[in-house]
């Protein structure tokens, strides 16, 4: 799922004449990519999600409202989906692990879909918010003591990357060695190419273990709040609903905290305000999930009827991914951009409706403490690339930057 960039940033056109959908992630200038496909087909643009694949893509605010909450007519049940029922999308295609049926929470609508949400909303909201702000501050302050004598640090590998994954692995019983393996089999999954269904293997590798020992040892953790939760029917359910809080915690929040961190070091409006002690990091945390949030594309819903969806014809059995990039800079809902101004926080970002992702509350805890940590502990810091030349991760759903080297003061 590749393109290659135009001279205005913008990703070519694929044979079949689909913009594919990494195209709208793989570029610096993603705005205009959308902005493209909104003036070539409106709210419902049709892309490619591999060779031969197509979906909708809907990047209407008001279109993925109506699709996000009428689970209805738009099923999250991927065993709907027309083109894997007919064969075009083989069973060992790189879009399975996040588009594939999942006997979880996210795989089910309706009182089945609420049966597995109640053990999610209930162990984020049992976690001790004043007690994971200290161990995340703990954790920053720990992770930037290993570089400060250095002056210079790549702050995603070395920081961003590390802080969400050491931070869940506490919360859910995870041996401290496993972090790394935890990051690299997500980052996998979520990149949709080669190695996207080894990936997957490893992360459930790694959750059937954690769940195997607390079923034999319970502990205070989220693993044993969930294995006794009376929802859950049995393990294979606790560790697929593990999987749903880890991987969207872990890529979202990382992706939040390194797009946060480029903003604060690129944006004169940022740097400023850096500069002068008020590090503004809730807008900088804002501004992002406006304009670039770090899952660009939700995947996916797939219609049961017939139905149409701003002027176009969607079929029984079709895909519709949720391009909330797209949706928060819907002119027909921004106007004059207004709606961006400080505070507001109606993007989509967080998606909507009964799927709406249950950790944002923990998510902005520690995207938050980890962006506001660095800049407290080295105040001079700086990015030593050009910003346009920050590298992007690949993957056709997330959005953030593959690296972000600085360089500061060293201090002892």
């Amino acid at each position: 799922m590749t393109s290659t960039p135009g001279a205005a940033g913008c990703p070519a056109h694929t044979s079949g004449g689909l913009l594919p959908l990494s195209a709208t992630t793989m570029t610096r200038e993603p705005e205009k990519v959308l902005q493209r496909l909104r003036q070539d087909w409106g709210s419902v643009a049709q892309v490619e999600l591999e060779p031969g694949v197509p979906a909708w893509l809907v990047i209407g605010y008001r279109e993925i409202l109506t699709v996000a909450r009428r689970e209805n007519l738009y099923s999250r049940d991927a065993r709907n989906w027309r083109l894997f029922q007919d064969g075009t999308v083989p069973p060992d295609s790189a879009l399975g692990p996040m588009m594939f049926y999942r006997p979880n929470v996210i795989g089910a609508d309706g009182a089945e879909h609420r049966r597995l949400r109640r053990p999610l909303d209930d162990g984020v909201a049992a976690i001790d918010q004043r007690r994971m702000r200290r161990a995340v501050e703990a954790l920053c302050t720990r992770l930037v003591s290993r570089f400060v004598e250095r002056g210079h640090a790549e702050l995603v590998g070395e920081y961003a990357t590390v802080i969400p994954s050491l931070a869940l692995a506490d919360l859910f019983g995870f041996d401290a060695g496993e972090s790394d393996e935890l990051v690299s089999s997500l980052r996998a999954l979520f990149g949709s190419a080669e190695d996207a269904l080894e990936g997957n293997r490893r992360f459930e590798r790694l959750l059937r273990r954690v769940v195997q020992d607390r079923a034999t040892a319970p502990a205070d953790d989220l693993t044993t709040r969930l294995l006794q939760h009376p929802d859950l029917r049995d393990e294979e359910e606790v560790v697929q609903s593990m999987a749903i809080l880890l991987s969207v915690s872990q890529e979202a929040t990382s992706d939040w905290i390194s797009q946060s961190l480029r903003v604060m070091l690129t944006d004169s409006r940022f740097v400023g305000r850096m500069r002068g002690g008020r590090l503004g990091v809730d807008d900088a945390l804002d501004e992002v999930l406006w304009r670039t949030p770090p899952v660009s594309n939700v995947p996916a819903r797939y219609a049961l009827a017939d139905t149409e969806l701003a002027g176009r014809m969607i079929k029984k059995g079709d895909a519709l991914i949720l391009g909330v990039a797209g949706a928060n800079q819907d002119p027909a809902v921004l106007g004059d951009g207004s709606a961006q101004e400080q505070g507001n926080r109606a993007h989509l970002a967080w998606s909507a409706g009964p799927h709406a992702c249950p950790a944002r509350t923990p998510a902005r805890l520690i995207a938050h403490t980890a962006v506001k940590t660095v800049l407290h502990m080295l105040p001079d810091i700086r990015l030593t690339i050009p910003a346009e030349e920050i590298p992007l991760h690949f993957s056709p759903w997330m959005y953030g930057p593959k690296s972000l080297p600085v360089s500061f003061t060293p201090r002892s």
